[in-house]
């Protein structure tokens, strides 16, 4: 079994491994001290993977205002969820909005707008 988590959640953690392979990058860059150029340029990729992880963060904020909140049937907590199907953000308990999905196996493929 496919191990789920809420899309709020996924993206989070993918901007936070961007922060780490940030500082990776920037740590390697000290390996080429007598090199400037070189340095510089994992300095510099380095600083990009920051700026993006900011960029994604930025944009999943704005994206978690948008959602509509829901009150979790196994855990009682409010969660926010993004498309038909998600998962719960504390609970990992399947949630959906639409009636024709309720008691049929989770399946994040019920987001992709090509399946009916």
């Amino acid at each position: 079994m496919a191990k789920y988590s809420s899309k709020i959640n996924k993206i989070r953690s993918f901007a936070l491994s961007l922060i780490f392979i940030g500082f990776i990058v920037m740590y390697g860059g000290i390996y080429f001290r007598t090199s400037p150029i070189i340095m510089t340029i994992f300095m510099i990729l380095g600083l990009l993977f920051i700026i993006a992880s900011t960029i994604v963060y930025f944009w999943i904020g704005m994206l978690s205002t948008r959602t509509i909140q829901v009150i979790c049937p196994g855990c009682g907590k409010t969660t926010k969820m993004l498309g038909r199907v998600d998962m719960c953000m504390y609970c990992r308990e399947p949630l959906t909005l639409d009636p024709t999905l309720e008691g049929k196996e989770f399946d994040e493929s019920y987001n992709k707008k090509s399946r009916k």
